[in-house]
């Protein structure tokens, strides 16, 4: 056998003992948020990405890290300039771009892409095998992923997508930060127990931009939950779980207040008990969104 029959041969040893990349558990969460998500009307058409922080040695496990398809540039809607030194060689499966999530577990490897960051672009290793590419909310994810990874190491999800009844508040709420997270905190006894550091929001802003990506990553610095005025939410977290949960619970309380808005309230949880199911559950909630 030649040198060259040697290096096909353990070319295809290598590939052999690769295990499928579909049954990686992180491609399985992917394909159970994003049915999920759109099962519950969060994500109709194309609207809504997700982008998900991966170990290498797991990844590895799968995929060859050596081979890269293809490369395309860090953009959104239009060029993106911004320095993505932090996540240089980090390896991320993200949602594509006008994907539509009720298909992704059908065909996860159209709809989602498992890429690397470079320097000067984005490395893809696996998926959008029919020509496609990153959500182009891409400049925004990594924005906020590296102001998570900052205020919490273990971060590792950033999730977008336009819940009903959270949007529907947008339009008769007051969009204040202190006085929407105090609503939703009313609404659900569980509330200032799951995002005790509140709801950030940012007013209406041109999606797919620079702009609207750095204005999230600064509110991410204090907040999981950014609310894009008339348009969605942005969650991030440790898991998929925790930051489908986030997203979940202000859906649940904006439903209940919306449910309620029109009629005379008779009940509500007073600041006082707040107090106490913080305490209870031992979290560092923002004091100063509540009343004195």
């Amino acid at each position: 056998m030649g040198f060259m029959d040697e290096l096909k041969k353990a070319g295809k040893d290598i590939k052999r003992s690769l295990m499928d990349i579909k049954s990686a558990p992180f491609v399985k969460e992917m394909c159970e948020a994003t049915a999920n998500m759109y099962r519950l009307g969060w994500d109709e058409r194309n609207g809504g990405n997700i982008s998900y922080l991966l170990d290498e040695k797991q990844v590895a496990e799968y995929l060859d890290l050596k081979n890269v398809i293809r490369i395309f540039p860090l953009a959104g809607v239009n060029a993106a300039e911004f320095d993505v030194t932090p996540l240089i060689g980090k390896i991320f499966i993200v949602t594509g771009t006008g994907k539509y999530f009720k298909n992704v577990a059908a065909d996860p490897e159209a709809n989602l892409g498992i890429v690397r960051i470079a320097k000067d672009g984005v490395e893809l290793l696996w998926g959008y095998n029919d020509g496609g590419r990153t959500t182009s909310e891409l400049p925004a994810h990594l924005m906020c992923h590296m102001a998570r990874l900052k205020a919490d190491p273990e971060h590792r999800v950033v999730m977008h997508s336009h819940p009903t009844y959270t949007l529907a508040m947008n339009f008769v709420h007051e969009l204040d930060e202190k006085k929407f997270t105090h609503t939703l905190w009313e609404m659900c006894t569980e509330c200032i127990a799951v995002f005790p550091d509140g709801v950030g929001i940012l007013p209406w802003m041109l999606c797919g931009t620079n702009g609207i990506g750095e204005a999230t990553a600064k509110k991410m610095e204090e907040f999981r939950l950014v609310i894009w005025s008339m348009h969605g939410i942005y969650g991030a977290g440790r898991t998929m779980d925790e930051t489908f949960g986030l997203i979940e619970t202000v859906e649940k309380a904006a439903q209940i207040y919306m449910l309620t808005a029109h009629l005379p309230r008779i009940n509500t949880i007073k600041d006082s008990q707040m107090r106490e199911l913080a305490k209870l559950f031992k979290v560092n909630y923002r004091k100063d969104f509540l009343d004195d």
